[in-house]
């Protein structure tokens, strides 16, 4: 690759690969890139800064906000960029843009290129050999879209350079950058922003058949106090699964307080899923390693973890892929049934027993039978 000038840059690497190699989002959107690694060639106002130009970032109601929905340059011309810091070698796969955030306004960017630098003075495009490429940007303020490059390029420092932009509007952007950061244990910057962790968990997100096998490997570990069993199937016949934890798995004992978390109702919400996954995780090793309140937990409790009520959605939303999706995809499940507001009452079929004098006034609410109708077909109640 060359410069505009011709010079050759030897510290930049130019990766050959296939087309189809994927790499996630860096960490705009997640806020794992931080304000002070982003940067901007001028900013209409402080509002509207480098520190706002985050994909999916949301405005203020009123415009002038400190909170601003993106980076929009202080002029209009071809000479601005929005760059970022990786803080370290990257290997950089894509980019993905969106327009402004804003009721009133309409601003975005509809076409740009894409440069590269390891010491932020001396930059390079991506170019195809013989001209610079120029990407397709937006042609609305809302809807993400994402250009993979040609071939992956190394370095620690990538711009944004607007080329054209709605001719009614200005130069304002919401930026991800798709990237695999590159080996470097010497790196301060490194050192300084991963998590690190000595627990033994699997801290990722788990797609329907990864999630299956976690519980499975829990339960192999932890034999006498997990049993797996499910409580049905969700539309598109993905079976439910839950896990048990307890002294005693697949007993009920009489005096022993029952629990169950259940997560993933909305199959696009995912945080609730790895929580319950890293938890069985957790207690399985803490039990094991002879943890006194977690075997005091397990002896004296019986726990059911069920991590996803609603794996269709999840498996739709997954597909799409956490930049590109809205906030609906995946959310309902497949026959269009948002299950978090989906569950019985029965605390009034309680209240209802007791004004009848079906049972006496203290007693536990699991003697109250319920009633035929809330377990027909036709019931409004998900399966």
């Amino acid at each position: 690759m060359q410069t505009r000038q011709g010079e050759r840059l030897p510290f930049l690497i130019w990766h050959s690969c296939s087309r189809a190699e994927k790499c996630p989002p860096i960490g705009l959107e997640s806020l794992k890139i931080d304000d002070f690694q982003l940067h901007a060639s001028s900013t209409k106002r402080y509002g509207l800064g480098a520190h706002r130009g985050r994909l999916n970032i949301q405005a203020g109601l009123y415009e002038d906000d400190l909170y601003d929905g993106a980076w929009c340059a202080g002029r209009d011309d071809t000479l601005q960029w929005f760059e970022v810091d990786a803080r370290r070698l990257t290997k950089f796969t894509g980019v993905i843009t969106q327009g402004r955030s804003s009721l009133w306004s309409s601003d975005w960017v509809t076409s740009y290129k894409v440069m590269f630098s390891n010491d932020s003075h001396t930059w390079i495009t991506l170019n195809n050999g013989s001209e610079d490429l120029i990407f397709k940007g937006n042609r609305e303020k809302e809807i993400p879209v994402r250009n993979i490059f040609p071939e992956p390029v190394v370095s620690r420092y990538i711009r944004i350079n607007p080329r054209s932009w709605f001719t009614r509007g200005s130069i304002c952007m919401r930026v991800e950058i798709l990237g695999c950061p590159m080996p470097d244990p010497n790196n301060y910057y490194h050192r300084r922003n991963e998590v690190t962790t000595t627990d033994d968990l699997d801290f990722r997100h788990h797609s329907y058949k990864e999630m299956r096998q976690l519980m499975k490997v829990v339960n192999e570990m932890c034999p006498n106090i997990t049993r797996i069993y499910n409580i049905g199937k969700s539309q598109s016949g993905l079976k439910l699964y839950a896990i048990e934890i307890s002294d005693n798995p697949g007993e009920h004992e009489v005096g022993e307080p029952e629990f169950r978390y259940t997560a993933g109702l909305h199959g696009n919400e995912v945080l609730g899923r790895e929580l319950l996954l890293l938890l069985m995780q957790f207690m399985c090793l803490e039990y094991l390693s002879g943890n006194q309140r977690i075997r005091h937990l397990v002896e004296e409790t019986r726990i059911h973890l069920l991590p996803s009520v609603n794996p269709d959605g999840y498996e739709k939303a997954f597909e799409v892929g956490s930049e590109l999706i809205g906030w609906s995809l995946g959310r309902w499940s497949n026959d269009g049934i948002d299950i978090h507001h989906n569950f019985p009452d029965l605390n009034a079929i309680l209240w209802a027993g007791e004004a009848k004098k079906w049972a006496p006034r203290k007693m536990f609410n699991h003697h109250i039978a319920i009633p035929d109708w809330y377990q027909s077909t036709n019931a409004s109640v998900s399966q």
